[in-house]
Order: structure tokens, then sequence, then C-alpha cells
């Protein structure tokens, strides 16, 4: 079998194998392991102006590869002139990255692609600056990140803030006027009195803002009920009674009209609308706690407090707590689990009192408005709160911060690349001879590696490499394969079976 292999030199000597005459045969493929530095049958080996006979299908060697080959050993270090290709050439295949519908999308930016190399530090001085810059950023992005944990779980509890809400409790009377002057009308014969309930928060002085929403009167309240003397109005129309519903429309105060032209006792009673719900402690609770009115997380909170400073917590185990004689006498147990507590704490809670004003209507001036102020504490939600809640949405700081981080990116991005650039010129100015070759030779590798090239071509192409040791172990399994694919096609034409 003759087979000719390109060669660099204008004559084109066709290299035969020593031995018998061997006749070509076409068929499928036959399995020969790849020896050292072996040759890929994909392509064909015969250079151009050859004049041997057609061949079949080349064989195809296993993938074996011996430590020798030419391809790059994993964890091999190369120079930085053999990995290095001239500048402007190649592209930054770190830009970008295939997404999984095929198409090509923008790397996500790290934080270490904002460090300057050592060697770019160690040039310019300055870069220093940089880099302290960076370290102070990652404090501050690590600062602000944890406050808006921070923020987050506060939004989670209630905020509240303790303001004065003022209440204008004012009544007017009417006297009894003649029919003629009332114009022919009964009720302007008849004396009566007006009571006006109305109120407003105190702002503070440096707090004035007119465009914020003034919160009306009735929404502070449950319920108000004006109680005024039985004995002047009887059983049945003494109680003015309001109720807050799910349809309740808010309002800025109350208005009673009542006839009469007598001092009137009143009793005003106003329950506070608390959000969340506030309840009054059994006053033996209360005395032991200190507290009076509170929420049900905060009364848990005060009760766990006493358990701990008490160590009233069970050694043995730790879910059971030990009362003491005032836990006694208020829960009526000696031992229970703190699981429990919310539960035997339930008859302890009861509504909270209500905001008791006595007032008299006093009739004695005519058309005159009387008022008399009573300054409550009330709960309102925490301004701070709403700031919190705009802090967390806001966007516009972030899409700059963003804007800049593209540009930092982009500015380390061009500095590598001119880092790379010099680094290459510099390399070739000190040795122009050796850095092409060891280029070459990187760029010859690359470009095996990019086209799955299998093999040595450069090797491949020389004579001497067919007189190896496994060259004729190669021909043997050639040949017996090629003679079991004749034999298989022959009785196959024939009709003959296998025995």
């Amino acid at each position: 079998m003759a087979q000719r292999f390109p060669n660099t030199s204008n004559n084109q000597a066709a290299v035969r194998f020593s031995g018998p005459p061997m006749r070509q045969y076409g068929g499928p493929n036959y399995p020969v392991p790849q020896r050292p530095g072996g040759y890929s049958p994909q392509t064909p080996i015969a250079g151009p102006g050859s004049n041997m006979i057609p061949r079949g299908p080349q064989p195809q060697y296993s993938p074996v590869r011996h430590a020798a080959s030419s391809q790059s050993v994993p964890g091999k270090q190369r120079s930085a002139a053999d990995s290095r290709g001239p500048p402007n050439v190649t592209s930054n295949k770190s830009d970008f990255v295939h997404s999984g519908s095929g198409g090509i999308s923008k790397k996500k930016k790290k934080l270490a692609d904002k460090i300057l190399p050592q060697k770019v530090r160690d040039l310019v001085p300055e870069s220093q600056a940089y880099m302290d810059l960076l370290a102070f950023e990652r404090k501050l992005d690590s600062t602000i990140m944890r406050k808006r944990l921070d923020i987050q779980e506060a939004l989670k509890r209630p905020m509240k803030q303790k303001r004065k809400l003022r209440i204008f409790i004012s009544n007017t009377f009417f006297p009894a006027k003649e029919i003629g002057e009332s114009g022919g009308q009964e009720d302007g014969s008849v004396a009566s009195w007006e009571l006006r309930v109305e109120g407003r928060l105190l702002e503070d002085a440096n707090k004035n803002d007119p465009s914020k929403v003034k919160r009306k009167f009735s929404s502070f309240f449950k319920s108000l009920v004006i109680e005024l003397d039985k004995d002047l109005y009887g059983p049945d129309n003494h109680l003015v009674e309001w109720h807050r519903t799910a349809t309740t429309q808010e309002t800025d105060g109350f208005q009673v009209k009542r006839p009469g032209d007598k001092n009137v006792r009143c009793t005003i009673l106003l329950l506070l609308d608390y959000n969340p719900l506030q309840f009054k402690l059994d006053p033996r609770l209360a005395r032991l706690l200190g507290v009076h009115t509170q929420t049900r997380p905060v009364i848990i909170s005060a009760l766990w407090q006493y358990i701990k400073t008490h160590k009233l917590q069970d050694s043995n185990e730790r879910e059971y707590i030990i009362c003491d004689k005032y836990l006694e006498q208020i829960f009526s147990c000696q031992r229970m689990k703190f699981a429990e507590i919310p539960q035997r704490l339930n008859p302890l809670l009861h509504p909270p009192d209500p905001i008791v004003i006595n007032h008299v209507i006093s009739v004695e001036g005519v058309e005159q408005k009387q008022t008399a102020c009573y300054d409550i504490d009330v709960e309102v939600d925490d301004t701070l709160k709403a700031q919190m809640n705009n802090f967390l949405l806001s966007t516009a700081s972030q899409q700059e911060i963003q804007s800049l981080d593209n540009k930092i990116h982009e500015t380390v991005e061009t500095i590598n690349s001119l880092k790379t650039n010099r680094e290459f010129f510099l390399s070739f100015a000190k040795d122009p001879q050796q850095f092409i070759n060891k280029w070459i030779i990187s760029q010859t590798r690359d470009l095996k590696t990019m086209t799955d090239v299998v093999g040595n071509p450069e090797e491949e192409r020389r004579a001497e490499f067919y007189y190896q040791s496994w060259s004729q172990e190669a021909v043997c399994r050639y040949f017996y394969t090629k003679v079991q694919q004749k034999r298989a096609e022959l009785e196959q034409a024939l009709n003959i079976r296998n025995t």
C-alpha cells in the first residue's frame, strides 16, 4: 500500500512500507488504537498532485493518547508569550456568555472585575487611591445592606409615636323667642342648646407641612358616648352614642342639640381606637408587671422578663415555669408551660378603659360659644415609617449607581487590555525571534483546540512518524479487519450461513 504525504519541498516522493504487496480494500472503518502522535483520519493525507490509487474510508483510531502528545497537558503552566495573542486581534471572550436561547447576553459583572491587576498598581502608584476607594465602597455597601435589612425588620413591627390630641368641647345656648320673631315657626319658641365635640392634633412648630393631609377627629376613636342628666331628659333620651362600623364616614366633630334652658351636667366617654389592639391587665398582674394597658406581645414580653429576673424557669425541663407565690395567686397553678401563657392570659385581659370627661353645659350666655379644652395622649403612625418605605422602594439612586458601576467596569477592562498590549510589545521588543516562535506555537495549539483537530499534523506529515513500533501492528489489524469484512460479504452473497 502506497501513501503519499505532503511535504514542504517541491518533490513529493511516495513513502512505502516494506513487505509483501498489499491489496487496497474499500469498506467500513476498522478499529486501530491511536499511538503516540498518531495521525487523524478525518482529513486526507495525500498532498496535491498525488498519483496514488483512490482509497476507501480512512481508519479511525481510538482517542487514547500518550502523555507526550502535542495536546496541552491539564495543569501545565504556559508562558505569557505562549498564551498571549497580538493586540486588537483576538476578541475578549470573557465579556459575553451564551444564553440558553442561543443568543449572546452581557456577562454579569462581579466585584473582582473592578480590581486593578498588581502590575498596573506597581506601574501607576496613584492607582492605590482607587483601591482605597474600592475598599471603602465595599464597607459602605455592607453597611447599607445591613441597614436595609434592619429597616425591613423594623417595618414588620408597629411603629407608633405619642402625640397630643386637643379636644374642644363647646356649647351654645339659644333662648326662646316669640312666635312673631321666629317667623311663625314653633321651634323658635323653645329654648335649646347645642353641644359640639371637636379636636385636632397639636402640630410641632417646626413640622408644619401644608401639603400633609389632616387626620379626621373621629378616626382616633372606636366609640363616643355622651351621657346627659337622666333627671332632665329621662331614661330613654339621655344617651347619645356613636360606634365605628366598617362603613363609617370619618368626621371632624360631633354635634348634639337638645331643648332646655338649665345647666346640664354631662359625661363624655371616648374609647380610643388602638391599632394594634391594647388590653387592660388584671389589677394583680398589672401591679406585678408594672404595666396597665398594652398590646398582647408587650404583655407577654414583660411577663417573660419577670420570669427571667426571678429565675422561675425549671432547670431540668426548660419549657416549664415554676410559679412563685404571686404568679400562683394569679394563674391558680404551681407549674405551667410557657406555651400555655397566652391561653392563661385571656381571662386576665380586659378592654381598655374609656377616657371620661365631665362637662357642664352652661346656658348663662345668650348665643355665646363657651369652650373647654382637654389634652389626651394618642398613638399615631410614626412619620419615619413612610420615609423608610420610600427609601426601600426608591430605585433612582440604584440606577445611577449601576450606571457608574458599568463605567468603572468598562474603564478597568480598557486598562487590562492596555496592560496586555504593553506586555505583548515589551516581550516582542526583548527577543523578537523567540517571541514569534512561541507565539506561533501557542496560536497553533489554540487553533487545534478551536477546530477539534486530533493529533499533530506537523509530525504526521513526515515519513519518520510511520516507522515507529506501533505501525506494524496497525497494518496487521487493518488487513485482518478487511479480510473479515470481505468474508462476510462473500457469505452474504452466496447465502452461506456461518456454522
